[in-house]
């Protein structure tokens, strides 16, 4: 304080008679004080900050932190003295937690307690003329706004403030040590001067307010006020002040963003440089919290053991504090799984295990269906032989005949789970097909191409038929079939000529000369013997 401040204040105290002429004594040695003899037995200890100055049992030492007109101003190490240059206040602390303020009268010397009960002075008949330590009104400082974001222009503002004031000093940490100091200010005057702990922001009211400019993050913390009154006794008031950051949007990681069902784990890492609360979120909703859902002690690493096709979608976390709330952009997680439910549909109904009933020359389209991601590959087969489909869902047939009567299946496999299912059906020409006829497949076929002479309507019961080209007689058979099931070649045989059991037959690489009539007769297991003839055209290959 400066010394023009100082003499003012005691001409004052002086004329109203609130100081005595030995209010500054001379310190017993230049650069320590005394702490005061122990308590005696019985008396109450003091507690919190006091008691632990106290138990120190060491020296005060004086710094020098700044010099104005001339005049110094001294400061103590520890809150409580025996002897005090300008008074000190501090603070004990109930088992509860909460800050008391107590308060030194400065000016006076401390002397031993007496040994006797009843409390009188000592046998030399000195005695203390002001109790050592006494307890007053709480300070009280509360920060305006109570939740402050970076960047806000904050108060601290404080009540409980007792007495004529003659000076202020903020602090800006745990203790009353000169590194914390932020500003010294004297009423009277208004003068303010910055301590070690201004940032260029802080700015003293006349109140004993203290306002920040563009409060930031690092301001957070314990804040104290310690005041000067006219009778050179110190106060001290705590307070905290919890500066929120104005969050960026966090950023979501995730091992892989594809993985297989009930295989794989899924693990998802909410990743901000901001300490802040961490909510998830799934497809826009609040994830909810499951027995499967593993989170980490903070929140930030969400894991999925075994991850299931429901839980494939859009994943954000959020990070969140009392002033600001922040988003990330959604990561997408896709679920293998399947094929399962494979089944074969005709025209949207379902012929899994069914036989199905063509009706002669009609067309029948085939569709294979399954669950499963990404969707199969597709492959079908007729009576165990595979078909060329180019992997399609779908198999047509464009003219039915006893050559197309037999079972069909559809094979689904996934690439990604490295699994596979199947169905078929069974594939007949209706029982509307009763008349026996030769029917070429293709009906016009060219030269170099196969055709199939298929045979709808043959009898079921047949014991064994035979083909020929031309008129039915020996010289122009080219096959029978034999009971055993086997065919045998006849004289007009080419090598170019398959029989099958349907009683079809079958010409590879069609000649000009093939073309021609066709007789085919079949004989029953009742001995009945029909005779079927068809002409069949060749068209020339341009």
């Amino acid at each position: 304080m400066p010394r023009a401040a100082q003499d003012t204040v005691l001409e004052e105290q002086t004329r109203t008679g609130e100081l005595q002429e030995s209010v500054i004594s001379p310190p017993p040695a230049p650069n320590h004080r005394t702490l005061p003899d122990p308590a005696p037995d019985g008396a109450k200890p003091q507690s919190g900050r006091a008691s632990e100055h106290r138990a120190a049992n060491a020296t005060i030492p004086r710094s020098r932190t700044g010099v104005k007109d001339g005049a110094d101003r001294v400061q103590l190490a520890l809150p409580q003295c025996t002897y005090c240059i300008a008074g000190t206040r501090v603070a004990t602390t109930h088992a509860a937690g909460a800050y008391v303020s107590s308060s030194i009268k400065c000016g006076e010397r401390s002397q031993p307690a007496s040994s006797d009960p009843s409390g009188s002075s000592d046998p030399s008949g000195s005695s203390s003329s002001a109790a050592f330590l006494s307890v007053g009104a709480e300070i009280t400082i509360t920060p305006q706004p109570a939740k402050p974001s970076e960047g806000d222009n904050i108060t601290l503002a404080v009540q409980g403030l007792s007495g004529d004031l003659l000076a202020y000093n903020w602090y800006a940490g745990p203790t009353l040590s000169l590194s914390y100091l932020v500003a010294s200010y004297i009423v009277s005057t208004g003068d303010e001067t910055p301590g070690p702990a201004h940032t260029g922001r802080e700015a003293v009211r006349p109140d004993g307010g203290l306002d920040i400019q563009g409060v930031l993050p690092r301001h957070s913390g314990t804040y104290i006020l310690q005041t000067l009154n006219r009778q050179f006794q110190t106060e001290v008031g705590y307070g905290h002040l919890q500066v929120y950051e104005i969050l960026a949007p966090p950023v979501v990681t995730a091992n892989s963003t594809a993985l297989v069902e009930r295989r794989d784990t899924l693990y998802l890492t909410c990743s901000s440089p901001s300490p802040a609360e961490v909510r998830w979120f799934f497809n826009g909703e609040a994830l909810p919290i499951t027995i499967r859902l593993g989170l980490s002690p903070d929140g930030r690493v969400l894991t999925r053991h075994g991850v299931r096709r429901e839980e494939a979608g859009a994943y954000q976390c959020e990070v969140w504090n009392p002033v600001s709330v922040s988003r990330s952009e959604p990561i997408n997680l896709t679920v293998y799984f399947g094929p399962e439910r494979v089944a074969i549909l005709q025209d949207s109904t379902t012929r899994t295990g069914c036989t199905i009933k063509v009706d002669f020359n009609t067309s029948l389209t085939l569709w294979c269906v399954s669950r499963s991601c990404p969707e199969p590959e597709y492959v079908w087969a007729f009576n165990g032989r595979a078909l060329k489909n180019d992997g399609q869902d779908h198999l047509n047939i464009s003219s039915m005949t006893a050559a197309q009567e037999g079972t069909y299946t559809c094979i689904a496999k996934n690439p990604k789970t490295l699994l596979s299912g199947s169905a078929s059906v069974v594939v007949k020409l209706s029982a509307a097909v009763v008349a026996t006829m030769i029917v070429p497949v293709p009906s016009r076929p060219m030269e170099g191409q196969d055709v199939t002479l298929t045979v709808p309507g043959y009898p079921k019961d047949l014991l064994v038929y035979a083909w020929y080209r031309g008129p039915a007689s020996e010289p122009n058979r080219l096959l029978s079939q034999l009971p055993s099931g086997n065919w045998i070649a006849g004289p007009a045989h080419t090598g170019r000529e398959v029989g099958f059991p349907n009683c079809s037959l079958l010409v590879q690489k069609l000649n000009l000369t093939d073309a021609g009539r066709y007789t085919l007769k079949t004989v029953t297991l009742q001995g009945k013997t029909e005779t079927l003839e068809v002409e069949l055209q060749v068209a020339h290959l341009e």
